[in-house]
């Protein structure tokens, strides 16, 4: 049977998860005295935006300033990168911190949850709010772990812009691939931050070369090292020509200077600079008609005359446009590059109002907001966070969701900061909120003000976009576009402490997936146990101890499982016949149908209905022949595993009037099983992308030891003094313990 197995890769998309933030934590004012502001022990917090001395701004100004002056931007990297630390550096640059935090001391603003806290990574996205020279900016910092890569995925799903970072010494690595992937399908800008650069075998040139090769992106460096490993000691600014020195005596990073770059005192660092700023203004002039019309009219003869303010403008919309991706270096965890990297956020990402949407012009002002993240909170209930596209939200407003096809009312409106939260009384369009009072909303939910207002937005929809929009009816053309979740790839059961608890477990689980859609809970109908479904190891092992510590009930896990998937290698025809008379009424049922393989891999199997069927079938008869192919596959011939890549034709059907719909089904799933059993069957596994970075002493035992694990080889690449292996192994093969 294992010779047989045949090997998939399971796509882990981490699914971002969005913290949205909106504002900032702080000490308030006379005139802010509605704002209830909750701040944690041990962190020093300052004052709120705009607050600075007398200049006391009106309330609205500093809960709601202009569209043009907000940045929702996201944190993104493969894990150990840097995302917390440098997260915690730019909220103590911005002020809303009066302390460093640290990752290994377990003190850091973002990583809030006691696991994160004893792990030193990131699980949970936490959102933050600041401002920063003028702008806000919401910021969130998501995972690194592929167990949690719908965390990712769900708050890029509403962010405007995104900040890539890279470890300098290993440039582009595993799960940096799957994150920019997931910017790239929701369309996000970017801004690459190559972190790092003090670490022993950092290397600028290595890190920009795998962003070009690795992503097939185009970097534009607007800075320069000053110094690479332990004598890395600023960057130099290439747009504006100008060296920026941190003080090695200052413990905060604060104390940094900036300084032209002259011929007298630094003579070959200016020659490399003049280089490397028309080498970058000729890559900007030719991705971008504008710029190149005027670089090639007004300074063509000399590029040193082009102002700094036209050479950003440029890079600002060839970031836009999404044609290239500025790349910033520095040391989060020196304190160095921080600021400069704040200065690129504000400058060249996008505000909510230059992201396109199409769907914005039928609100017209109306609310239309996303729900893409629900928390449980024991005292206040569900929390759900919204982005908002268009209108306004406050307090007591009742809300449509058009998803649910339900109204509810929201009782508080909150501006996040990690796991602080601020009160306020209304919240615009482009910012993201936090809402209280929703008992029904889900992860993916569209809200509208009212159900007229959906049905309006909805006739326009169908008016201006014509056939482009239309599809069955009014509600599905306004959904917006949730977050796509991936499947598990393990699984194990979980069992109160007594029976007594069932209905307690019951509970947790259901609120636990409602803030993690990635996490599955089914019952398995031959032991009646419950199984749980995750991404992973330490997905599930997270899950078992946050029952444990936040609801205070004890659970045992089962053996951990790889979730296997079954598929056929050809096309089988089967025919059945359920003859059943319950009390006076025959229940009459004839199917013939065809079991084949799709080339293209499909989780559900694809429903095709031969002409004579489909002419006169009922609704009610075509979903009970759906759910009946839907449950027979969801455990194949050989190890009771769901059946994918599959298409079912039903080529003919014969039901007796007065057949009940549930008969119907069960002759379906019947015939369905035989012919899977006729069928030459495989068994699929989970493959997991590797890569391994191995001395050379080690790199035979190394290479055996994947040989073991029934490992493919793709290349074996030389960084520095070290050898990349990277390669496909089957899950059940990295398993801790094997």
């Amino acid at each position: 049977m294992v010779s047989n197995l045949m090997k998939f890769v399971v796509s882990h998309k981490k699914i971002p998860i969005l913290h949205v933030n909106n504002m900032c934590c702080s000490k308030m004012r006379a005139s802010l005295q509605r704002l209830k502001s909750h701040v944690p022990l041990g962190r020093n917090y300052s004052s709120l935006p705009g607050l600075i001395g007398n200049d006391i701004k009106s309330l609205h100004s500093v809960i709601n300033p202009p569209i043009a002056k907000i940045r929702n931007i996201g944190i993104m990297a493969h894990i150990d990168a840097g995302k917390t630390t440098t997260t915690e550096r730019i909220l103590y640059y911005s002020g809303y911190t009066r302390s460093l935090g640290d990752v290994d001391d377990g003190d850091t603003v973002t990583d809030f949850m006691a696991q994160e806290r004893e792990r030193g990574i990131t699980i949970q996205s936490a959102a933050v709010t600041f401002d920063w020279k003028g702008y806000r900016v919401n910021l969130i910092d998501t995972p690194g772990h592929v167990d949690f890569t719908l965390e990712v995925e769900r708050c890029l799903r509403v962010l405007d812009g995104a900040v890539a970072v890279f470890d300098a010494s290993a440039g582009v690595e595993a799960q940096t691939l799957t994150v920019w992937r997931q910017a790239d399908k929701h369309r996000i800008p970017r801004i690459c931050f190559l972190n790092k650069m003090d670490k022993t075998g950092a290397s600028f040139k290595y890190a920009v070369e795998s962003i070009r090769e690795k992503l097939k992106a185009k970097p534009l460096l607007l800075q320069l090292p000053l110094g690479e490993g332990k004598a890395f000691k600023g960057v130099v600014d290439v747009v504006n020509k100008e060296k920026l020195l941190w003080n090695p005596n200052s413990d905060d990073g604060k104390d940094f200077v900036r300084n032209p770059l002259l011929e007298m005192s630094d003579p070959e660092l200016l020659k490399e600079t003049t280089e490397a700023r028309n080498a970058l203004i000729e890559q900007v002039a030719d991705l971008d008609d504008e710029f190149a019309d005027l670089v090639l009219g007004e300074f063509s003869e000399n590029f040193d005359l082009l102002p700094a303010e036209k050479l950003q403008t440029a890079i600002r919309r060839v970031t836009l446009a999404q044609t290239a991706v500025p790349v910033l270096c520095g040391s989060a965890l020196k304190n160095k590059g921080v600021q400069p990297l704040l200065d690129a956020v504000t400058v060249y990402l996008p505000s909510p109002e230059e992201r396109n949407y199409e769907f914005l012009p039928w609100y017209k002002g109306d609310l239309c907001a996303l729900a893409f993240k629900v928390l449980h909170d024991k005292q206040r209930g569900p929390l759900v966070f919204m982005r908002i596209y268009s209108g306004m939200i406050k307090p007591q407003l009742a809300i449509y969701n058009i998803n649910g096809n339900c109204t509810e009312r929201i009782s508080r409106l909150l501006l996040p900061f990690a796991d602080q939260h601020i009160e306020i009384p209304s919240l615009t369009a482009g910012n993201i909120a936090l809402t209280v009072g929703l008992k029904h909303t889900a992860t993916g939910d569209t809200i509208a003000s009212s159900k007229s207002s959906a049905l309006a937005a909805a006739r326009r929809a169908e008016t201006e976009g014509g056939k482009k929009h239309r599809r069955n009816n009014e509600a599905e053309r306004l959904l917006l576009a949730g977050v796509e979740i991936p499947e598990p790839v393990f699984f194990c059961t979980i069992e109160p402490p007594s029976v007594a608890k069932q209905p307690d477990l019951d509970y947790v689980l259901k609120c636990l997936q409602r803030e993690d859609p990635s996490l599955k809970v089914k019952l398995d109908a031959d032991s009646g146990q419950t199984v749980l479904c995750g991404m992973g190891e330490l997905h599930i092992e997270i899950i078992h101890d946050r029952i444990k510590r936040e609801y205070g009930l004890e659970t045992y896990l089962g053996p951990l499982q790889v979730a296997y998937r079954e598929t056929i290698l050809n096309a089988v025809r089967a025919t059945d016949t359920l003859d059943r008379t319950l009390g006076d009424k025959r229940h009459l049922v004839t199917v013939e149908l065809e079991v084949k393989p799709v080339e293209t891999a499909s989780v559900m199997p694809v429903i095709e209905y031969a002409g004579s069927v489909s002419e006169d079938l009922p609704t009610a008869s075509q979903e009970a022949i759906e759910n009946g192919i839907h449950s027979a596959c969801l455990q194949g011939p050989l190890l009771g595993s769901p059946v994918q890549d599959v298409a079912v034709a039903v080529h003919s059907l014969v039901i007796h009037p007065g057949t009940s719909t549930t008969m119907i089904s069960a002759c379906v799933s019947r015939c369905i099983q035989k012919a899977l059993k006729k069928a030459d069957k495989q068994v699929l596994e989970p493959l997991m992308k590797l890569e391994v970075t191995v001395t050379r002493d080690y790199l035979s035992l190394v290479l055996a030891d994947l040989a073991q694990r029934r490992g493919t080889i793709q290349e074996i690449q030389t960084r520095q003094e070290n050898k990349i292996i990277t390669g496909f192994v089957p899950l059940a093969e990295i398993m801790v313990g094997t």
